[in-house]
């Protein structure tokens, strides 16, 4: 089943979440890898797709998992989690309808 992950950025993580970055990156790639993975990115602070040292407010993935404890756990094992990027995160069952 497809998965919403959300995190939202703690303030000031800029610089944290960049150092996180290659690692964050590297673990989408493998879901990408394993044709699991429908869409990630970045949502940033400002209305701009360079929000320089406004940084961001989160980040969305939409990954295939067994299920939603699966998704939880990669998350919650994700850099961004573990090195104090995100100060929130969601986990929630999405079905995808259109295109």
């Amino acid at each position: 089943m497809l998965y919403v992950l959300m995190g939202e950025d703690a303030g000031g993580s800029l610089d944290t979440r960049m150092a996180a970055r290659p690692a964050h990156v590297a673990r989408l790639e493998a879901l990408r890898d394993e044709g699991r993975l429908i869409i990630a990115g970045p949502m940033p602070a400002i209305d701009s797709p360079d929000p320089g040292p406004a940084g961001f407010f989160g980040s969305l993935v939409i990954a295939e998992f067994a299920s939603l404890e699966e998704a939880q756990a990669w998350l919650a094992a994700d850099p961004y989690v573990t090195q104090g990027v995100f100060t929130r995160t969601l986990v929630k069952p999405y079905r995808k309808t259109l295109p």
